[in-house]
């Protein structure tokens, strides 16, 4: 016969019985500390949708430089430097220098764009540069709506919205633009404006179209006028295209369009910018110009 236990041991018997059937139930997270570096659940899934759209840099090059050897010596120059980059990158040479523009870069990372060209196929359109001969000469990007054009040329939503859609009949990818003035931004009517640009410059663009292509949010304001567009600045505008390209389309279509900052974009500014969640990449004028300033943009920290 067993010797009866006395009711203390038989206590701590059953309390350490209990104890270990309460271990062996117990979630493992529950007892094991996390790593220090562990990420919350909210910045993984940040940290994702972050991953789905590459970051993309534009130089846009305007009517400069002023001969073609100057051209060609940039281009190498930014060619080197967007070997380096962690995304993908743009350089907008004037019409005439597409051509040899093109040859070098040619097999890089570096991809082609054209400046603008015309919704019209061929005909009798003096000056115009149309759709398909710019894609003949490697042609990936066109820019449509640039605040410059706008503005010095005269190209209302109207005839932007048909170069969006001729850019795309084409098999490119229109970067379009769009932002408000100083007036229109002291009159707070910065997000009427771009909600305004987007439904007549997207009309007809259907989704899948809108998931590949660049939007370029430009202040007018701060386009080669020495006045800054601060980053949460830039960042609430840019949150603000994207909810709005949600409502007009979907959600999936919004987080995978990928929206520029364009204006007076630096060395100095860029790495700020790109921390922005809903800044996918920067449409640079002046800076890319200087191969050295426009490496160090490229090569964003």
């Amino acid at each position: 016969q067993l010797p009866r236990l006395c009711d203390c041991k038989r206590n701590r018997i059953i309390m350490y019985s209990q104890l270990v059937v309460a271990l062996a139930l117990a979630p493992v997270s529950g007892f094991v500390s996390k790593p220090a570096l562990a990420p919350a659940a909210p910045q993984r899934a940040q940290t994702t949708q972050l991953q789905m759209r590459t970051s993309i840099i534009g130089g846009n090059w305007k009517m400069n430089p002023t001969s073609l050897a100057e051209a060609k010596e940039l281009a190498t120059a930014v060619k080197a430097a967007a070997a380096t980059g962690p995304g993908e990158a743009i350089i907008f040479p004037p019409h005439p220098f597409l051509g040899p523009v093109g040859d070098i870069v040619a097999g890089s990372n570096l991809a082609l764009g054209a400046q603008s060209c015309f919704f019209q196929d061929s005909g009798a359109y003096t000056g115009a540069v149309s759709a398909s001969m710019v894609k003949s000469l490697g042609v990936t990007y066109v820019l449509a709506g640039h605040s410059e054009r706008r503005t010095l040329f005269k190209d209302d939503d109207a005839a932007i919205n048909q170069k969006v859609l001729k850019v795309i009949e084409t098999g490119m990818i229109p970067v379009l633009c769009v932002g408000e003035t100083k007036d229109e931004f002291d009159a707070n009517l910065c997000e009427s404006v771009c909600a305004i640009q987007l439904a007549k410059d997207l009309a007809e663009v259907p989704a899948e179209a809108v998931k590949k292509m660049v939007i370029a949010y430009e202040p007018v304001w701060a386009i080669g006028t020495g006045l800054v567009c601060p980053s949460d600045t830039a960042q609430k505008v840019h949150a603000f295209i994207r909810s709005k390209i949600a409502s007009m389309y979907d959600q999936a279509t919004a987080d995978a369009v990928r929206i520029q900052y364009g204006g007076s974009v630096s060395p100095e500014s860029v790495d700020e910018l790109m921390a922005k969640p809903d800044i996918d990449g920067c449409l640079v004028g002046g800076a890319s110009l200087k191969g050295d300033a426009f490496g160090r943009i490229l090569n964003y920290e």
